[in-house]
């Protein structure tokens, strides 16, 4: 199966298919969530994790195009050019490194990511981390967020501290495993009481 022919699933999908496939695969990614942002002391995050994902402008084009081999905002944003769910989302929901992007008042450049709080850098590791759980399904392997990441890297806009941070914890899951990584951020947020940081206080680099 081709990766054009994915986006078009959902149509072999009624709409109970649909609507209790999306929202088991919610459910499963927020226990998920859940899980990881507590192995880091992150409960507040675990426990409040992307409820916007329940308010209409978000769950009902989730359901429409949802397959379970692709994100429905993949789907909507391939057949309509755009995802208003998305929109809605990453603009409500501050793990999302795309929350912290602003203009630039420099000439040099455009738009810059502003540095992330610790505790959403942490959610946004177990956010990655479940999601592939929730849409590799049986394939998932621990080296898959930093696969999918990695794809990305060298264009999205984010803090240099911010993904130093990012990339060492998902290297760390790839090489030895998501417990290994979920230590890491929570000894990180241990030692600085989760304000600030820098790449350079946590002996960091960009990554290979």
């Amino acid at each position: 199966m081709t990766q054009e022919e994915k986006y078009y699933l959902y149509k072999d999908m009624n709409f109970a298919q649909r609507f209790f496939g999306h929202l088991g695969t919610v459910l499963k990614h927020k226990r998920y969530v859940r899980r990881a942002c507590f192995k880091m002391g992150l409960y507040r995050q675990g426990i409040f994790h992307d409820l916007s994902k329940f308010s209409p402008t978000e769950f009902i084009p989730s359901v429409k195009y949802y397959s379970g081999r692709l994100s429905p905002n993949a789907v909507d944003r391939k057949i309509n050019g755009a995802s208003l769910a998305w929109l809605h989302h990453k603009g409500r929901n501050k793990h999302h490194f795309e929350y912290w992007i602003d203009y630039s008042s420099s000439s040099d450049e455009y738009a810059f990511g502003c540095k992330m709080p610790l505790r959403f850098v942490g959610e946004m590791i177990a956010d990655r981390y479940a999601a592939c759980v929730a849409y590799n399904k049986d394939e998932y392997t621990k080296a898959d967020a930093w696969n999918y990441y990695s794809r990305a890297r060298d264009v999205i806009i984010m803090h240099e501290d911010t993904k130093a941070v990012l990339e060492k914890a998902l290297t760390t899951m790839a090489d030895e495993g998501e417990e290994a990584a979920f230590k890491y951020m929570k000894d990180i947020l241990k030692k600085t009481k989760g304000t600030d940081y820098s790449k350079e206080s946590l002996g960091l680099k960009e990554e290979a």
